[in-house]
């Protein structure tokens, strides 16, 4: 039987506030909103279709999951201090969620000063499970380390050898491009990076990035903006016939290019992507006939990340018989689970998951962003190894 964690001055395992469904266990959730709006949107619908999975099968050992929900508005001041009001206030017993990666770490760092699990569904650097990793923080999505290995794997076969960057300059963005040039200079020692471009997130000058970037004469562009800096950067690029001979390896998913209206405008493109239509598997199929049933729509990538997130929760609390964070971080280290997307594990080492990811050319039907060619990399084949590892994730973390 499931039992509560013992109270703590955070509130972690403490009673249920006023109003809260009876032996409920409360999951905080940190909701991205911010210039992330059908990305964010898929996210909340990938948990809530969890939610209601989970307790439609009598929640975890009769006790029902409830979910309470703040914003971040892209802020981690204001994700701290939501954060902070959920375990202190709300009571949660587990904090999820947070979209853009420095919201990430923040709540990161304030659910270790709290002793309280948070599990990140979608942020990406790989900050958050090395350099500023913690015992409390685990991750579903595949980290930056882990994308641009199979980017870089791609790239390598590559004759060109002068790369141009262009991301945005902030945590993800900056650690993208730290693995991506690591891990590519590793196996193609003769490239060179000839141009970059940081702008700040969503804030691109396009017209001048663009212009910078063809003047460098580069044979391929490494790609980590996305959102509204994503739409404007192909807009301009192909004004200024950027991308007529040069290839771009893409971070940003080729669901998403393809939502922004820009199949005709990209040819070529290596992106990591979702074919949700192209897949066959029992289990994704499952999932995608829940979802459209749910909401009547397909599902995006970020929907699976949401999903996968609570049922990682789900199974990690199933498996400690308690809410007890200590007793739910023993069992989630190592853990697995079936996914939409197929079996994954929670590497003790690092709390990363081993979920795979998509990659393949983007290219255009009927006006629309397509993935062609596309193969679905296994995760754990691209996580960093041990001995990396252990030279950047503090010792306190792998306690």
């Amino acid at each position: 039987m499931l039992t509560s964690g013992v109270a703590s001055a955070a509130g972690n395992g403490g009673s249920n506030p006023e109003g809260a469904p009876v032996n409920s266990i409360r999951i905080g959730e940190i909701d991205s909103q911010n210039g992330q709006a059908l990305a964010g949107q898929a996210y909340r619908n990938g948990v809530a279709l969890a939610l209601a999975e989970l307790n439609g099968a009598g929640g975890i050992d009769g006790r029902p999951l409830e979910l309470v929900v703040r914003a971040d508005d892209g802020s981690p001041d204001d994700a701290v201090r939501n954060a902070r009001e959920l375990i202190q206030k709300e009571k949660v017993d587990v904090l999820t969620g947070s979209m853009l990666s420095n919201v990430a770490l923040a709540v990161s760092r304030l659910a270790a000063s709290q002793k309280t699990v948070f599990v990140v569904g979608d942020a990406l650097s790989d900050a958050i499970t090395l350099d500023r990793g913690n015992r409390y923080t685990f991750r579903v999505r595949p980290s930056t380390y882990m994308q641009a290995a199979m980017l870089a794997e791609q790239a390598a076969k590559l004759p060109g050898r002068r790369w141009a960057i262009i991301a945005p300059n902030y945590e993800y963005g900056q650690s993208a491009v730290s693995s991506f040039k690591l891990l590519l200079k590793q196996a193609r020692p003769d490239v060179e990076f000839v141009a970059e471009q940081w702008p700040a997130l969503g804030k691109l000058k396009a017209e001048d990035a663009v212009r910078l970037l063809k003047q460098s004469r580069p044979d391929a562009i490494f790609n980590a903006t996305f959102g509204a800096d994503l739409q404007q950067f192909v807009n301009e690029g192909s004004r200024q016939q950027l991308f007529g001979t040069v290839r771009v390896f893409s971070m940003a998913s080729a669901d998403a290019l393809g939502a922004a209206g820009h199949g005709d405008l990209i040819r070529n493109w290596i992106a990591i992507g979702y074919p949700a239509d192209q897949l066959a598997t029992a289990e994704h199929q499952r999932f995608v006939g829940a979802y459209q049933k749910r909401y009547n729509e397909q599902p995006r990538l970020s929907a699976i990340f949401g999903y996968t997130s609570m049922m990682a929760i789900a199974a990690g609390l199933k498996k400690a018989g308690s809410t007890d964070s200590e007793a739910l971080i023993v069992a989630m280290r190592g853990m697995t689970m079936d996914t939409p997307l197929g079996r994954i594990a929670f590497r003790s080492l690092d709390q990363q998951a081993s979920m795979g990811a998509f990659i393949g050319t983007v290219s255009e039907k009927d006006g629309h962003a397509v993935m062609s060619n596309w193969q679905f990399l296994d995760g754990a084949r691209y996580m960093p190894n041990a001995v990396y590892v252990r030279g950047r994730r503090p010792a306190s973390a792998m306690k």
